[in-house]
């Protein structure tokens, strides 16, 4: 049977044809994966993953490309997702470890280190540091904008955000 018949009978949900497309895939995605990953067991999960992706969206296949170059396009993508989760989650990481040492040396030096700190710890820089210009050192709205650069509304609307999560956790900690 043709690859191009068994492609249509996995789109119409035959599971069994879409096995064999899989199995016949399976191959040459992983190598892919692995020049892609630099790493056997994340290309095994990445193989796994698309082969899992590509069960849940067959119907979606329009024949537009190759098969091969379908699952190409899932596994590249369901890559970049993991980078940039990978990517948050280190910053997240990053900035926690921060807020912990800043923690560490306010207290070593007998400088009190106040619940609204740790608060402003868990923002976005984004979000942390008009909200310090304006609340901690006074700075007006329109000398904040000038000063990082962007659009007054901009200002507003992470310092909106900001204080609107400062206020849930505020509340939640009370």
């Amino acid at each position: 049977m043709s690859e191009q018949h068994r492609i249509e009978r996995a789109v119409r949900g035959d599971m069994d044809e879409l096995a064999v497309l899989l199995h016949e895939n399976y191959s040459f995605l992983y190598k892919y994966a692995l020049k892609l990953t630099m790493s056997s067991s994340n290309a095994e999960d990445l193989v796994q993953d698309t082969m899992v992706r590509c069960m849940e969206k067959i119907h979606t296949y329009n024949g537009s490309s190759r098969f091969s170059s379908w699952l190409i396009t899932i596994a590249t993508r369901l890559f970049y997702d993991k980078m940039r989760r990978k990517k948050v989650e280190s910053k997240w990481r990053e900035q926690e470890q921060a807020v912990r040492q800043l923690r560490y040396q306010m207290e070593s030096s007998n400088m009190e280190w106040t619940a609204a700190l740790e608060l402003l710890g868990e923002l976005s820089y984004e979000q942390r540091t008009p909200i310090v210009l304006k609340y901690y050192y006074g700075y007006q709205v329109n000398e904040i904008a000038e000063m990082l650069n962007v659009q007054a509304g901009t200002i507003k609307s992470r310092m909106h955000y900001g204080l609107e999560k400062l206020r849930k956790e505020w509340k939640q900690d009370e």
